[in-house]
This record gives C-alpha cells, structure tokens and sequence, in this order.
C-alpha cells in the first residue's frame, strides 16, 4: 500500500460477553475494516485469560487485514469487560503478546466502563452511566477516574436490568402472596413469561446465567408502567439508584456533562422519563447529553489517539493503562 509506512495504524478492540469486536483502520483515514467473534473470551484463575483473547484475536486481524490491506499497527486499544477486577493476567502478558505478534509498541487496556465512558463522551470531563444487565456510573476530570457501583447483582448494579427485574418478580411474588406492595399486573406479565410464579425461585437459582434472565424481565415492567403505580415505582426507584451513582462519580467543578449508554436504556421513557428528572434533581448544574457511540466507537478513540502520541486522559492502574515498549 503507497504511502503506508508513513501512516498510524491502529486496533480498537471490545471483549465483552458475546465476543470480541475489532476495528482497524489509521489516523489518517479513520476505520477501514470491522469484523466480530461470537466467542467470549475465557476467564480462569488468573482472571480474563490472554492465551486465549490472542487465539480469538489473530484470526481476526488476519481477517482484517484482507479486507483493509496491510496496515502497520503503532496502537492497540483493548476494552474488557471484567478488566478492573479480572484484568491481572491480561494486564501483564498482552502487552508483550502484542509486540511478538505484530511488532504493537504501545497498548491501551481499558475497562469496558471506560471506552463507555469515551465512547459516549470522549475526552471531556463530566460522568456516564453504563446499564445493562449489570450497571456502573464512570466519571473524570481528566485528571483520574471515579467509580460507582458496578458490583454485581448480589452486591449492587443498583438501577441495573437484574435490579428492576428482580424487583419486577418480587412485586409479582407479593401479589401472588396477598402482600402489600404486590402487583397483579407484574403477576400476570411473569405467569406469561415464566409459568407459574411457584416454582420460579426453583428454575431461577440453579442458574448460572441467573443476572441475566432476571434482566430479561426489565421491559415486562417497563410495559406495565404506564397503568401500574407499582411498575412505575421501581424505575423511578432505579432512576434514583442512577442519579446516585452518576451524582458520585461527577466533578465538582467546571461544566461537566452527563450521558447514558447501553442496552437498559431502550427501555424507553418509562425509565428515561424518571431519570431526567433525578438527574436534573441532584445534578442541576450538569449538561445532559446523548451518547455519542458505544464501548467499540471509544476503543476507537483511543486507539487513534494512542497511535498519533496524542491520549490525553488519565491512567489508572485498573481502569486504564497504557504501555510504551521501549523503541517508540
């Protein structure tokens, strides 16, 4: 390719529970090529395992590289779900992978809460919520990195899809018990969905993917908010969840934005409604934003940032981490 050489390329890369996606492109031309794994990548011992990220890895570059032509990587961007409590493995032998495999001198390996974060706001000072399954509230100055929650859906993920699910079925539960608090509308929705709600704790908590089907309960509640107090009451109860972790995490000075991503959010008004109004409750001099791309589009980001020397935002020894191998 003309004029190659003189060009900074680059490979942004997402892992998360469905795969990797992987860009590669330049800094001059932007990206050239996408391609997607469907095989999530390992976890053992010693957390997200590198061996196996770089066998689904290679693939996909080769791939790539067929379809954009060779390009000389100068950068590589990893976002990971996991990475800030999985990442030690990962931290410590991908770098060196990297530069065996494609000659790579500097690696970006950021939590998945960050390219969210960049992704949705780039370098900017203000907070994001990220919410999905799980959820976490990720904020910067620009000098370091705040986080709330993002502990799982034993400890917190308050706000989260398996948060309003679970509070979904325990409204449903009551209802079916004659408490108080119960909702005969959640009831009806969790019989359709689920079968009789008496034997729901038996096929629930054997389950391995447990988060993730109360998750899938998050729109039943959603569609019943519009007539039912009880539903309307758990979103706006997650919709505090939110503003608290988003109101945790926000720099205290400037004029910081706000913006949400992920997948709960589709959950529409019945939730988006709610938020606003706490946002703009307990963050009153925040800007509220849309999010301008996903996870991916921040890998991007700093992966083209990374490639030209020109990263600006701040490491963390488990949030973010740049590597600079020696030659560069």
């Amino acid at each position: 390719m003309s004029g190659a050489p003189e060009e900074s390329g680059f490979l942004a890369v997402d892992s998360g529970g469905s795969g990797l996606r992987a860009v590669l492109g330049t800094a001059e031309r932007g990206p050239l090529a996408r391609r997607v794994s469907g095989e999530p990548v390992r976890t053992g011992d010693r957390g997200i395992d590198p061996g196996h990220f770089m066998a689904q890895l290679v693939p996909l570059v080769r791939a790539l590289t067929a379809e954009a032509g060779a390009v000389p990587l100068t950068a590589v961007a990893v976002g990971a779900a996991g990475l800030a409590s999985l990442g030690a493995g990962l931290r410590a032998e991908l770098p060196g992978a990297l530069a065996r495999e494609w000659g790579v001198r500097r690696v970006a390996l950021a939590a998945d809460a960050v390219t969210a974060y960049v992704g949705a706001l780039g370098p900017r000072p203000g907070a994001v919520i990220a919410g999905g399954t799980g959820l976490i509230a990720v904020g910067t100055d620009l000098t370091g990195w705040r986080r709330a929650d993002g502990w799982g859906h034993l400890l917190g993920d308050c706000g989260s899809g398996a948060w309003i699910g679970r509070a979904g079925l325990e409204a449903a539960l009551r209802a079916h018990d004659g408490r108080e608090g119960g909702s005969a509308p959640l009831l009806a929705r969790a019989e359709e969905v689920f079968g009789p709600v008496a034997g729901l704790p038996g096929a629930l908590y054997p389950r391995p993917d447990r988060p993730a089907v109360l998750a899938s309960f998050a729109p039943g509640v959603a569609a019943c908010a519009g007539e039912d107090p009880v539903a309307a009451g758990i979103l706006r109860e997650a919709a505090r969840h939110m503003a608290d972790s988003a109101a945790a995490v926000c720099p205290s000075g400037g004029e910081p934005r706000v913006a949400v991503t992920g997948g709960l959010f589709k959950l529409g008004d019945p939730l988006l409604g709610p938020l606003d109004e706490e946002l703009t409750r307990r963050l009153p001099r925040v800007r509220r934003v849309p999010a301008e791309g996903d996870p991916l589009h921040g890998s991007v980001r700093i992966a083209t940032d990374l490639s030209t020397g020109s990263l600006t935002l701040p490491g963390d020894g488990t949030l973010l981490s740049v590597t600079t191998r020696s030659g560069d």
